[in-house]
């Protein structure tokens, strides 16, 4: 059941991967998009023990960091993600989270990775980065990320959940 729930946690990957840099940035307000991967970490971070979260975060972030049009240092988004998977994964503790929680869940982890990847952007002297540009940036990331939360985060946590019933909570 570990190789099976790997294998999915993958292609769940993959999948937003090639959503996000495909066909979001035609959705795109003024160049930011939604963050799939995020969305498949905090889901897998919900649900699933964290070191399994936080090695999907790292993945997920460095598929994103090496996917095109990546125009910035590699190894951003693996940091941003990691950190966020470690951080969701606190959220879930003894019971299942509730839809609140998860909402919030998902604004607080699509700050933290959008603010952590624009942050180190600004330290690594990034062109693309600026101070002044940070707030609107991380506003509209999170907004984007808490729109698609109901469409995304429901059926991977179940399926996660189906894939991993010792680490389900109740």
């Amino acid at each position: 059941m570990k190789g099976l729930r790997t294998g999915v946690a993958v292609l769940a990957v993959v999948v937003a991967l090639v959503v996000q840099v495909s066909l979001f940035p035609h959705l795109a307000w003024h160049g930011i998009v939604p963050n799939l991967c995020l969305l498949v970490v905090v889901a897998a971070a919900l649900t699933v023990e964290a070191p399994f979260a936080m090695v999907l975060g790292f993945t997920a972030g460095l598929a994103l960091d090496l996917a095109p049009p990546a125009d910035h240092v590699a190894g951003r988004w693996a940091l941003a993600l990691t950190v966020v998977a470690f951080l969701a994964a606190r959220v879930r503790q003894d019971q299942k989270p509730s839809a609140l929680a998860v909402v919030g869940t998902v604004a607080a982890a699509s700050f933290v990775a959008t603010s952590l990847f624009a942050l180190t952007g600004v330290l690594l002297q990034d062109p693309a980065m600026s101070v002044s540009g940070l707030l609107e940036v991380v506003l509209v990331a999170v907004v984007w990320d808490v729109l698609l939360t109901p469409f995304v985060l429901p059926p991977l946590m179940r399926l996660f959940t189906r894939l991993s019933p010792q680490w389900a909570t109740s």
